[in-house]
Formats: C-alpha cells, sequence, structure tokens
C-alpha cells in the first residue's frame, strides 16, 4: 500500500471518526438540547457510515468489495446531504411537516437502489471496474443517467442550505455568528470539493468528499462548545414574523403595503404579494369593498372594526414603525376579537334585556332613561313617559296556565313595538308592567301614543290553539315639566295616572294633572 493511499484512508478515517464522536457527544447531551439536535444526530451518523464506507472501499481489492463498499457509501451520503438541508431548515426556523421530509427522501432511496443493482441496468454507472493502470482500490468509472440526476440532487441540498444561512445572515444577532459560520462551512467545505471533484481536479478513481469532512466536524465541536449550538438557536425573524397570530401589515411612510404575514391572509384573502408599492388606502376598498373605518395619519392608535365581508371583529393597533434603513414606516396589527365580542354581547343581552320579550329591562331602562332624561331637563325638551299594565293579567295564567301567560306577554309587546318609533326606550318594568320613554313628546302627544297602543292591543288577540285571547292594557301619562324633578318622581306621577285608569274601569288612558 503506498503512502498517498494510506494518507486517503487516513483522512477518511479522521473524517469517520470525528463524527462519530459528535454524533455520540450530542446523542448522549439529547435531553439538554433542543429538538433540533435529533437531526443532527442522524446527519453526522450518517456521515460516519459515509466516511468508513469510504475508508473500508479503499482498503478493498477485488471488485466485488469495492462495489459492496460502494453501496454502504451511498447509505450515507446520498441521505446525508438532505438531512443536512432539513437541519438547517429546522435551525432556521422553517416548518418541517412529514410529507417535506418524506419528499426529499425520495431520490436518495432510489439513488441506494440504483446503486446496489447498477450490474442489472447500468443506470448509475455505465461502466464500474477496477483502474487498469492503477489497479485496485482504484476504479475506473463512466456515470449514467441517475449518477447525473443524484448528483444535481446531492449538490442542491448543500447549495440551498448554503443560500439559506446567507439569507438570514444579516437578520441573526452577532451572538449566534459563530453558529452560522460553523454551519456555513459544513455545507461550503463539502460542495466545493464535490464540484472539484466533478471537474476531475482531484486524484483519480478515490473520492475525495469523505477526506475533508474532518474539517466540517471540527467545526461543528468549536460550535457547540464555543456558542452553545443546539443549546441557544437564533430564531429568524421572518419566521417569527409568520408564526405570530395576528394578521401584521408593514407600510411604508407612504402608507405603501410592503409586508404582511400568513395571518394576514385570513383577514384579507385577496391580498397578494403582487400588491406590494400599491396605497393601503386603495387596496382596503380593493380587498374589502368598504371604504377604511379609520385613519392612517394617528400614530400609537387603538381601534375596533367590524368587517362585514368576514362577519369577523378586529382591534387594530396602528403605530410608527422604523426600519433598519432608518426609514420610517407604520405596523398595522388586526387581532380577532369576534368571540370576544360575541361573549360580550350575550352578558349584554342577559344582564340589560328581559329573557322573555327580548326588550330592555328594567336595569337598563334606568341605565339608558337616566342619561337621556338629564340632558332633556338641560335643554328644556319635553320629555313624557307612559306606565302601561295588562288588565286581568292574573287570571290569564289562572285560566290559561303561565306558559300562554309568557305568550301573552310576547304578543303585547310585539304589538306596541309594531306602533312605535325607531329610539323610543322601551322596557319591560316589572311582571306584566312596561314603560316606555318618549324624547320630545308634550302630555298631549304622548296621551295620543299610549291611546294608539291601547286600541292595538284591543284589536288584536293573541292565536292560541285554544282559542282567540283578548287582551286590554292601562296606561298612566306623565309629562316632566320640573327642572328640579328627577326620573324617578316623573315615573311616580306616571304610576298614580296607572292606578287612576285601572281605578276608572281599565283599558283606558289617563294622564297625570297637577
Amino acid at each position: 500500500m503506498n503512502s498517498q493511499l494510506t494518507a486517503f484512508i487516513t483522512l477518511s478515517c479522521t473524517s469517520g471518526f470525528l463524527n462519530l464522536y459528535l454524533c455520540l457527544y450530542v446523542f448522549l447531551q439529547r435531553y439538554n438540547y433542543a429538538k433540533i439536535a435529533q437531526l443532527f444526530i442522524g446527519y453526522t451518523a450518517l456521515i460516519t457510515v459515509y466516511c468508513f464506507a469510504s475508508a473500508f472501499g479503499l482498503i478493498a481489492t477485488t471488485l466485488d468489495a469495492i462495489k459492496f463498499w460502494t453501496a454502504i457509501q451511498y447509505v450515507g451520503m446520498a441521505f446525508s446531504t438532505p438531512l443536512g438541508l432539513l437541519f438547517i431548515m429546522q435551525y432556521l426556523g422553517f416548518h418541517l411537516t412529514r410529507k417535506k421530509i418524506m419528499a426529499l427522501l425520495v431520490i436518495p432511496f432510489i439513488s441506494l437502489i440504483m446503486v446496489a443493482t447498477n450490474d442489472m441496468h447500468h443506470f448509475h454507472y455505465k461502466i464500474f471496474e477496477i483502474d487498469p493502470v492503477l489497479g485496485a482500490p482504484y476504479v475506473y468509472q463512466e456515470i449514467g443517467i441517475w449518477y447525473i440526476i443524484h448528483g444535481i440532487f446531492t449538490f442542491g441540498c448543500m447549495f440551498v442550505s448554503f443560500l439559506l444561512i446567507v439569507k438570514y445572515w444579516k437578520e441573526t444577532s452577532k451572538t449566534y455568528r459563530q453558529q452560522l459560520i460553523a454551519l456555513m462551512c459544513g455545507q461550503l467545505i463539502p460542495m466545493i470539493t464535490a464540484f472539484i471533484y466533478l471537474l476531475g481536479l482531484t486524484p483519480q478513481g478515490v473520492d475525495p468528499v469523505p477526506m475533508v469532512l474532518w474539517i466540517s466536524s471540527l467545526l461543528y465541536l468549536w460550535s457547540i462548545n464555543s456558542s452553545r449550538l443546539f443549546s441557544v438557536m437564533p430564531v429568524a425573524k421572518d419566521a417569527i414574523f409568520q408564526s405570530i397570530n395576528d394578521g401584521v401589515v408593514v407600510l411604508d411612510e407612504s402608507f405603501r403595503l410592503i409586508e404582511f404575514n400568513q395571518a394576514c391572509s385570513k383577514v384579507f384573502p385577496q391580498l397578494t404579494r403582487s400588491m406590494f408599492g400599491v396605497d393601503f388606502r386603495k387596496l382596503w376598498l380593493e380587498v374589502t369593498g368598504q371604504t377604511m373605518p379609520f385613519t392612517l395619519e394617528t400614530t400609537m392608535n387603538t381601534q375596533e372594526i367590524e368587517l362585514d365581508l368576514m362577519s369577523h371583529t378586529y382591534q387594530v393597533r396602528i403605530s410608527a414603525l422604523r426600519h433598519v434603513n432608518h426609514g420610517n414606516g407604520h405596523l398595522l396589527i388586526f387581532t380577532d376579537i369576534t368571540e370576544l365580542k360575541k361573549l360580550q354581547r350575550m352578558l349584554e343581552q342577559q344582564a340589560y334585556y328581559d329573557e322573555l320579550t327580548q326588550i330592555y329591562n328594567r336595569r337598563a331602562f334606568f341605565q339608558q332613561c337616566n342619561q337621556a332624561f338629564s340632558e332633556i331637563r338641560a335643554s328644556s325638551t319635553a320629555f313624557t313617559v307612559v306606565l302601561m299594565d295588562i288588565d286581568y293579567f292574573k287570571s290569564v295564567n289562572d285560566t290559561y296556565g303561565h306558559a300562554v301567560g309568557d305568550q301573552l306577554l310576547v304578543h303585547v309587546v310585539q304589538v306596541c313595538q309594531s306602533q312605535l318609533k325607531k329610539g323610543e326606550l322601551f322596557a319591560r318594568y316589572g311582571g306584566e308592567e312596561f314603560v316606555l320613554a318618549l324624547k320630545g313628546y308634550s302630555l298631549s302627544k304622548g296621551q295620543a301614543l299610549a291611546k294608539q297602543l291601547c286600541h292595538s292591543v284591543e284589536t288584536q288577540p293573541l292565536m292560541t290553539i285554544e282559542g282567540a285571547i283578548y287582551a286590554t292594557i292601562s296606561c298612566g301619562v306623565a309629562e316632566g315639566t320640573n327642572e328640579e324633578e328627577t326620573l324617578y318622581q316623573l315615573l311616580n306621577k306616571a304610576d298614580k295616572a296607572l292606578y287612576g285608569a285601572k281605578q276608572a274601569g281599565r283599558n283606558r288612558v289617563h294622564v297625570y294633572l297637577e
């Protein structure tokens, strides 16, 4: 065995031992590392197989032995490059699915089968024999079509890995750049060596790549010990940006769209990257069909908007943004608060609306009416209240049951609502009693409306399976005339008028007179 061949075997074994050490070291420490360490363990294990198989191939003296160790080399070589790409992608924060992983392993699997069965088809090597001049273990080979496909795939995996690292170099803190240097060189060294080998500039009949992988191993070892590779990893800004659950839109100082994340596609499904550079106010009209319900000029602003198109409610936060290139811009964050608003509306419904009739309850009436009554007194505008009570309601419950009694309450409310205008405050005051607050109504005008309600209820019976049930109502009307008068005092006057209507025979309207 000549000295040159001994050097080749020594370098390949050195690469194998260093990768084996890395594999075992990370495996024993795997519980202290991030999940990415699992990919690195697999990657270094395959490189170990590749390097030792190359060394054993250089010791072989027969063609069959050389073919055997070449097939073993492909177990490591074919699968290590895509696994290295997956390792880099996960390191940079890419989401790896099972489909992506399986897709990357299809060609290596075919390559392994092609090499193992090459004598049957010669798709990988057209000629594979011992070099007639140099002798074993040197090989003379002519490549086949699948060798080219496999070579392109292998080179492509390493090149894409290298480009990904370069792409995220600027976005990575200086603290982590030692890690990136190690990863970059780990892909660059075998890629350049393989390229030189394909150009025929290396010793004939020998694969030089395993002989240089010890350099990559030392760089990985240096990175693990010096910058805590796997323990602390940078997450690329783009990965963070895309993983935010809220929709994020980035605008330049002229309010033109320059970036948006994946979550924004749920807010604006029609938004595409072809719209970059377009004024966002124009885009808003285009993708929502509505005019923008907020202004972009106001910074540090938080608003709630409802996109009718999507049936969702969003909280929009607008803030100033300073880019890396010192240009000013704007950041819009859309937070989906639809479920929160639904819960809020449900709680409001329970707190302020009568469960049976779905009109305001007593609490909501006083809350709404006190504010309106204060404004009215300050402006000396007429204000009238009407208290109404369903006549003989107890006898309906006693005769037909409480279920029909509830139906009658709902029926009376619906009849009254059909006669009221929008904006008039109508509420259930308690039991079978209701209250109506009329802003801008004089006493006579309020009396006329009360009579109209009495007539409507009287002439529109409740239709049930037991027949028509006729009902009437009595009303008491009072107008606020004294600036010092409170809402409770006004309602007390209406209550006295209502009592008078009942004493006078019911189904009538009485007004309160001093």
